[in-house]
């Protein structure tokens, strides 16, 4: 319903993948996430997919990975995603964990359009690699249910990453 009734309604609408690099490799969750629910249409209603990389609430808050496994797992999810839909999917993501698990690598950028949280008033700083976000997550709660994001443009360039990724 929350995903399906946007669309229904002429809402542009998007799904994100929770990594969890402990439990599975970056290939087999971009599979997973493509094979349920996370794929992208180009239609102009549905944005690439999320990859929600942050905090692990499981344990060790870089998934008992090092910095270049890190990158390299994000990589996987990346690539995989990508060859499978055609687009590049959106890394959501803090700048301290960024930082803190993968060395604050700076090669994504070029290609996938960043989700940013930060609660401190101001999206800013961005990881390495990033010279502008796309979304920024500013609040967990406020006058719209759940977390408070905003889109970093106006409406024909958030239709215009819906269709061409």
């Amino acid at each position: 319903n929350q995903y399906e009734g946007p669309y229904d309604c002429g809402v542009i609408r998007g799904s994100y993948a929770f990594a969890n690099p402990a439990d599975a490799s970056g290939n087999a969750d971009a599979d997973y996430f493509v094979a349920h629910g996370g794929g992208w249409s180009g239609d102009g209603l549905t944005l690439p997919g999320a990859l929600d990389i942050e905090y692990n609430p499981y344990g060790d808050e870089c998934y008992d990975l090092t910095q270049s496994q890190m990158v390299s797992w994000v990589g996987d999810f990346i690539n995989e995603y990508a060859y499978k839909e055609g687009v590049y999917p959106v890394i959501y993501t803090t700048t301290d964990w960024w930082s803190t698990c993968t060395g604050n690598y700076g090669g994504f950028g070029n290609y996938d359009p960043l989700w940013i949280a930060n609660y401190s008033g101001s999206p800013r700083p961005l990881p390495n690699g990033w010279g502008f976000y796309t979304f920024w997550q500013y609040s967990d709660a406020g006058s719209l249910p759940g977390d408070q994001d905003v889109f970093n443009g106006d409406r024909t360039r958030l239709k215009t990453l819906a269709k061409a990724g």
